[in-house]
């Protein structure tokens, strides 16, 4: 379903800030797996997301989608392939925009439209259905604005809209990370009974080793552009937090002592 091969992507090059970030990394992802990412900041996490996406162009390498090269593809093109989630609420939904019409807008990714058009009586049924499995009451509130929601019922929202068009691909950049306790608990449980029902492709980018282990059937680790750790089955089954640090110690060189060692 999604292969990378030898990706490389260098931010300012040939400057005195330069960062290779994507060092000839390689990850092959099977239809239908839910893997989980960790490594602290600068290893890679995010840009393999965008390089994914589209958000990012590799300078070299290659990014195979559902057996269609699309290295070179804008964001735009692979839009109807690929759906996103982002750390911070307020990006992945305009909150000058209606509830109703970001539905509309996840729904028609992909196509020309204006919004206008693209909203029907027929649409607005469905956007009150697909609400009302969230149990946050949003099916009664079609015409509030985005920017009324909180934090977690935004996210929520956004993980409802990235199951409007059949992209089949999951890609979750930490979304749990600015949510109270509680909230993350919900929108975690939420995406877990998304992803399996969609049967999606699922690429979750977690600081949180515990969340890591505790969902998908894969876990992934890099460091410094490179996966390091690579483990499912079985073997990730038997894994602790305390297994993970130690691995995570070993890879980066120096002592680490709980789960928050990838905010570092």
């Amino acid at each position: 379903m999604i292969k990378v091969g030898q990706l490389q992507l260098t931010f300012n090059r040939g400057t005195p800030i330069e960062n290779h970030v994507l060092r000839g990394l390689n990850l092959y992802i099977k239809k239908g797996e839910f893997v989980t990412i960790i490594g602290s900041n600068g290893a890679g996490k995010s840009s393999l997301l965008n390089v994914i996406s589209g958000d990012l162009i590799a300078d070299s390498g290659h990014v195979i989608i559902n057996n269609k090269n699309v290295t070179r593809w804008p964001a735009w093109k692979r839009a109807g392939m690929v759906a996103r989630v982002f750390q911070d609420p307020m990006v992945g939904t305009c909150e000058n925009l209606t509830i109703e019409e970001n539905l509309a807008i996840a729904y028609n990714r992909g196509n020309n439209f204006t919004l206008r058009p693209a909203l029907n009586r027929k649409l607005r049924v469905l956007f009150k259905e697909k609400l009302a499995t969230l149990n946050l009451g949003l099916e009664n509130r079609l015409a509030d604005m985005m920017g009324l929601l909180s934090g977690g019922q935004r996210q929520a929202v956004s993980l409802l809209m990235s199951t409007l068009q059949p992209s089949k691909i999951l890609l979750l950049d930490e979304h749990t990370a600015a949510l109270d306790p509680k909230t993350a608990q919900f929108v975690l449980d939420l995406t877990n009974e998304i992803v399996l029902k969609n049967k999606l492709t699922t690429m979750m980018v977690t600081h949180s080793m515990k969340q890591a282990l505790e969902y998908g059937t894969r876990t992934v680790m890099l460091h410094q552009g490179q996966v390091v750790l690579d483990v499912s089955g079985e073997q990730r089954d038997k894994l602790t937090v305390t297994d993970l640090l130690e691995m995570f110690e070993k890879t980066r060189g120096e002592k680490v002592t709980d789960d928050a060692l990838l905010l570092g």
